[in-house]
């Protein structure tokens, strides 16, 4: 194996059957493109006395894909989700430049001062996912929760 070519057209498969296993099912692209550099980083540092390659090679490309889904989920800690960008620009619109929609302050102002609070947190003061669960004294994913419920009882009572 003495072009790198070759032995990328060789494990390609094992680059699918690692995002396979993994799970993966979006960005493949991305992961697939972390496995590569990962069998490239492999094939480079391979010491041929110590053992065969393919089970080294599958290795460092699972372990390359899995410091990618690592390195996404940090950033996905300390990012709105897409599906909420709308709801935040109007709320942040409407508390900052108090143009409040009067459907919109009704359904704010019939939310829990927690509630309201917390909205006021991640929407106008912007702080990390993090941050307001510290303040909380909760987890991550019990502050997406919380969020989570607080845009659907807005929508709700935004629609009705």
């Amino acid at each position: 194996m003495t072009d790198f070519e070759e032995v990328l057209e060789q494990f390609d498969p094992m680059i699918s059957a690692c995002i396979r296993k993994l799970n993966i099912y979006k960005n493949h692209e991305i992961y697939r493109q972390a496995g590569r550099i990962a069998l490239w980083k492999a094939w480079v540092k391979f010491d041929e006395g110590k053992g065969n390659f393919a089970p080294y090679a599958y290795r460092s490309i699972y372990g390359g894909m899995l410091d990618e889904l690592k390195k996404e989920k940090r950033q996905e800690e300390y990012t709105d989700p897409v599906e909420d960008e709308k709801l935040a620009v109007m709320l942040e619109k409407s508390i900052v430049l108090s143009i409040v929609s009067e459907d919109l302050e009704r359904a704010i102002e019939s939310l829990q001062a927690q509630e309201r609070e917390l909205l006021i947190w991640i929407f106008v003061e912007e702080i990390s996912l993090q941050q307001a669960a510290t303040r909380v004294g909760i987890t991550i994913p019990g502050i997406k929760k919380r969020r989570e419920r607080i845009l659907v009882k807005l929508r709700e009572r935004i629609e009705t």
